[in-house]
């Protein structure tokens, strides 16, 4: 008898609840139990093997001298071996002999005797405590019922640590998703985009092999976008819709697990090793657009958790496929568009009035110029009569041909809507609604409609999203603020207009955010530049203000190029 008094075993035995209880890490906790069992019990080779419920099967969590492929790969049914009976009776097995025993699975030739003890939590199976000796009846009764009390104290714990384990794993997980939002949505490169995608779900589920599989809906298949296996990159075949796993789970629309290939006719063998599989839809609006496809060599390797896993990642993954294959698209109809720029900037020269001549009450002056081949910026001028004229200023998001395009519908719609005479506001209003009417991603525009009344020396001005004019009167300058959303970017949105009383002499000046924003190294063009240069020449006439500005904005930027389009409409009241 290992301990001689009873008060000696209730030491020992807080000593096992006040090891097992202080940590929820576990592998250190398996490890504490190792320590302790070596302690009171003599063994050559210990094992203690987890139970999963899913697959009914126990394997080694924590081993000492078992060879590291059993440890690794060793998976033990209920019922199958000693160990397996143990786990399956709910009650301790000691083997004197396993010679003798038809039960027992051999892990090595020199082991003789065997002790498997279950490990139970109120009444559910933990995992079993295995030792073996090489020893003839190593084990005694006593060593049974001490491993029994060992192990209905370490169950417990070895049950709230893997619990701990799942939620920190969620946790981990939810935290990951919570970050791949951003990160996935900021890349446009379709491959840069699914080599990103295939390393985070690695970190989420240790799969061996990994597709993406996107949609060709008039060819009805599935084409492979991206494959991995064991870090290299692999071709598979197109698969038609409705066929294989993948073509199944795009058809349906579900998400489908197989925990053994072998026993699916689905299966499409692509790897003479692969044992699992599991294939997620990717949904965009009611639309599938890819399959993201797993495989494991493990049996029944996915679990609950990762289906959550991937079932929450996938909607996103989705927009960011669609959005990063749909940018290819534009990217390689953009540079098919390369060749017909020059053609569009003599038809845009054409349609943006270089001067303007004629406006009751008004001199002007204009000076434009891209950064690229054309100009996002856009201006017009309507007239209602001899007595109205509606003046439009505004930049488009982005540069070159989209934002060209984009300007030039604006302007279309203004020349549906000007010749009823409105007022600013209201015309702002008008438009916006067009706008959204005919929505374009990631388009939308700054603009300023200013409405002249040459009667009453007047201009009336409405925002959206523009910077406030420059009002010069001799020399002194007027803040005149007036603000709103963009348009094309937001439903239902009202406009304010102010008016501004003008005096003869008085200048205003409309320019685009590309003049204040000129870069010269790290330092910007800026409002309190363009402001003093006005102050000191507001005798100029509107030409050659709008001149003056625009030279001005060479000799600061040197050799940087132009940051963005550049636009200014001076407007002299005569």
């Amino acid at each position: 008898m290992r301990f001689k008094e009873r008060a000696e075993l209730l030491d020992f035995l807080l000593e096992v609840s006040s090891v097992t209880s202080e940590t929820l890490d576990l592998d250190r906790l398996l490890a504490n139990v190792a320590d302790i069992v070596k302690d009171v019990i003599p063994h050559e080779l210990f094992a203690i093997l987890l139970y999963n419920d899913r697959t009914r099967t126990l394997r080694m969590r924590y081993s000492i001298g078992h060879r590291d492929e059993v440890a690794k790969n060793l998976s033990i049914r209920l019922g199958e071996g000693i160990t397996g009976a143990a786990a399956a009776s709910r009650q301790p097995i000691l083997v004197p002999d396993v010679r003798t025993d038809s039960r027992y699975l051999n892990a090595l030739d020199a082991v003789r005797a065997e002790l498997a003890v279950p490990m139970l939590v109120r009444g559910k199976l933990v995992g079993v405590i295995d030792l073996q000796s090489t020893r003839l009846n190593a084990f005694s009764e006593q060593d049974r019922a001490l491993l029994v009390l060992i192990a209905s104290r370490v169950g417990t714990s070895i049950d709230n640590a893997r619990l701990y384990r799942r939620v920190e794993r969620q946790n981990r997980t939810l935290r990951v998703l919570a970050h791949l939002s951003q990160e996935f949505s900021s890349i446009l490169d379709i491959d840069e985009l699914l080599t990103k995608i295939a390393i985070t779900v690695r970190a989420l589920i240790n799969y061996d092999a990994f597709s993406i599989f996107l949609v060709d809906e008039d060819r009805r298949i599935l084409t492979c976008r991206f494959s991995q296996r064991y870090d290299e990159q692999n071709t598979v075949d197109i698969i038609p819709l409705g066929k294989g796993i993948t073509g199944t789970a795009a058809q349906t629309r579900q998400v489908i697990r197989v925990p053994d290939v072998r026993a699916d006719a689905r299966y499409i063998p692509t790897q003479p090793d692969v044992l699992s599989e599991v294939a997620v839809p990717l949904v965009l609006r009611d639309r599938v657009v890819g399959v993201m496809d797993l495989e494991s060599i493990r049996l029944s390797f996915f679990t609950d958790d990762h289906l959550r896993a991937l079932s929450l990642l996938a909607p996103q993954i989705a927009t960011s496929v669609e959005n990063a294959r749909l940018y290819e698209e534009l990217a390689k109809r953009e540079q098919r568009m390369e060749q017909d720029l020059r053609a569009a900037y003599k038809l845009q020269s054409v349609l943006l009035p270089r001067t303007v001549s004629d406006i009751i009450g008004l001199e002007v002056g204009i000076r434009s110029r891209p950064a690229r081949e054309i100009s996002g910026d856009l201006y017009d001028f309507f007239e209602h009569s001899d007595e109205y004229t509606l003046i439009a200023f505004g930049d488009v998001s982005g540069k070159g041909a989209a934002a060209a395009l984009y300007g030039a519908l604006i302007s279309g719609l203004l020349r549906i809507l000007a010749p009823r005479r409105r007022t600013p506001a209201q015309l702002m209003k008008l438009l916006n609604e067009a706008l959204l009417e005919r929505k374009v991603d990631a388009q939308y525009a700054t603009l300023s409609l200013v409405l002249w009344d040459s009667r009453k020396s007047t201009f009336t001005v409405a925002s959206a999203g523009t910077l406030p004019p420059i009002l010069s009167r001799s020399g002194e300058l007027i803040e005149s603020r007036v603000e709103g959303v963009p348009i094309g970017l937001l439903d239902d949105q009202d406009y304010d207009q102010i008016d501004i009383v003008t005096r003869p002499g008085d200048l205003l000046l409309l320019y685009s955010d590309g003049v204040e924003d000129q870069l010269s190294g790290t330092e910007d063009y800026g409002r309190e530049r363009l402001e003093r240069l006005i102050t000191g020449n507001w005798r100029d006439t509107p030409q050659e203000l709008t001149n003056r500005i625009f030279d001005d904005i060479d000799a600061f930027r040197g050799v940087t190029p132009l940051t963005d389009d550049q636009t200014a409409i001076a407007l002299r009241v005569l």
